[in-house]
């Protein structure tokens, strides 16, 4: 492809949040524009409100507005979605590979999901359908008006946060398909972290750059010190920058090629996953558009902005609703990090459900559409044609990259906004997060292995080899939340005494 006679892109920007599908986001959102690869009129491939699942005999259609945060976590684990896309409870067959996918089985999985405690009726039942107004959303709607939305982007895998996620730091989840158990990341453990067969992209950055990549991560809870980034070999949570200081960073000189940022995922240790930035289901989705407004402002009013890049996306659909079939896949070719991992004997044939992605750069258009398929190994690969790093798996490999939306324009915009509308006043994010203290939640609940895994490292990464049994031992009797919240505070307590 030919490429511009001034300076492209120094720094690529990635913001990922949590588990929401596109048309959860931007089914409603009625955006129109220019299509990123004929330059005609276009609109996103959205809801026309005749979508809908059945479930015994009553149909639940799509509807707007949605609540800002969801009554109970919707099931998004690899069986779950199963269900949910083929609209059968029948168990992954790998001799069969994935069946046929009709999109017809949210319902059926969000009733599954209900408890009687819950409010388990009837009126509830669609609640998994129900998506966002684009006047509850107006950071997001506005960023995908002023730039590029890929109505085409899929979660790598149709399973949980940690896989998707590990397929944007290195296009592969390793043969993982499942949220971890505190019991298997013992087990990982020995490998010093996530060791793919190829590395990931920070491993390049750090031998191609002297200053490689900048990390950021939340700063409002006890895990948020322990990123799922820095479950990765390589990787310290020591690295990680809380975000708030993004905005002072760029203002001065800024070396980094990359820089990646997770959000706050709120409560995670008394699995309310409250009060946070992330968009998780049980949060108040508003949080997260707070973050995006942070994020892109830091960027656009930065010396950076005219050679930047920002791709703003979600890690999966976190169980709700969307009407696009998922394609198959080019698996990645790589080894499994280890057989544990690959419970269900995926095959990574398969994409997962469809998550909203928006990216942001002076020399994208205004009100371009991207109807191109990705997923988020596009990102290593945007990574590869702009730095000239080379391909980790199958999957980044074949992946398209998101360089063609960047060369259209003769010259970076001048009209891009300097701030964006202010998030609505949600009534559920004034509320505090108030701890519950509930000393009886497992440690194994949702998310909360993961960043004990993270925390793991950590412990390990600072203390002398010596003491690595005796850490390991004691990380093995955590069975609850009390146990989990005891040993990270343990873990930051060393850290500070350590002076790192």
């Amino acid at each position: 492809m030919p490429m511009p006679d001034f300076p492209l892109i120094d720094h690529v920007f990635v913001l990922m949040l949590e588990n929401h599908s596109f048309d959860h986001l931007l089914g409603f959102s009625g955006i129109t524009g220019v299509d990123a690869e004929t330059g005609k009129p276009t609109a996103i491939n959205g809801l026309t409100g005749n979508e809908s699942n059945t479930y015994l005999g009553v149909d639940y259609p799509v509807q707007h507005p949605a609540d800002f945060s969801m009554p109970i976590d919707p099931g998004h684990e690899f069986p779950e979605t199963l269900l949910q896309l083929t609209g059968s409870s029948r168990p992954y067959d790998p001799a069969n590979g994935y069946p046929p996918i009709n999109n017809s089985g949210f319902v059926n999985d969000y009733i599954n999901t209900l408890t009687p405690g819950e409010g388990h009726a009837t009126s509830n039942y669609g609640e998994i359908m129900k998506c966002f107004g684009p006047e509850q959303l107006p950071v997001l709607n506005d960023l995908a008006n002023e730039f590029a939305v890929c109505d085409n982007w899929f979660s790598s895998l149709p399973g949980p946060t940690w896989p998707n996620r590990f397929f944007v730091h290195a296009a592969s989840s390793g043969g993982l398909d499942h949220s971890p158990t505190t019991a298997e990341i013992l087990t990982w453990e020995n490998l010093g972290g996530m060791n793919f067969q190829n590395g990931t992209v920070f491993d390049q950055l750090k031998e191609k750059f002297d200053t490689g990549y900048r990390l950021y991560r939340g700063d409002y809870f006890l895990s948020d010190n322990f990123p799922n980034v820095s479950a990765l070999k390589g990787i310290s949570s020591l690295q990680a920058r809380a975000v708030s200081y993004l905005t002072n960073d760029v203002k001065v000189e800024y070396d980094y090629p990359y820089t990646f940022i997770e959000p706050s995922y709120g409560d995670v240790l008394n699995n309310t996953y409250k009060g946070g930035t992330s968009q998780h289901p049980l949060d108040d989705a508003t949080g997260g558009e707070k973050l995006i407004k942070v994020v892109y402002e830091a960027i656009r009013n930065s010396p950076l902005w005219e050679k930047s890049l920002l791709i703003i996306t979600w890690d999966e659909h976190g169980g709700f609703y969307d009407h696009v079939k998922p394609p198959a896949a080019i698996a990645p070719g790589d080894n499994t990090v280890s057989a544990s991992m690959n419970k269900f004997g995926f095959d990574f044939k398969q994409y997962g459900v469809r998550v909203p992605a928006v990216i942001v750069s002076p020399l994208i258009p205004k009100n371009t559409i991207d109807h191109r398929l990705y997923d988020h190994a596009s990102v290593p690969r945007t990574l590869q044609d702009l730095f000239s790093l080379t391909a980790m798996t199958e999957r980044d490999k074949n992946a398209n990259s998101l360089l063609p939306l960047l060369l259209t324009l003769d010259a970076p915009r001048t009209d891009t906004p300097a701030t964006l509308p202010s998030p609505v006043q949600s009534a559920l994010l004034a509320m505090a997060a108030a701890p519950v203290q509930n000393k009886a939640i497992p440690a194994n609940h949702g998310s909360l292995p993961g960043f004990l895994h993270a925390a793991l490292k950590t412990d390990l990464e600072t203390s002398p080899k010596s003491e690595h049994a005796a850490i390991k031992a004691e990380f093995a009797k955590i069975k609850t939340q009390q146990d989990a919240r005891a040993y990270m505070s343990k873990v930051m307590t060393k850290q500070a005494v350590s002076g790192q």
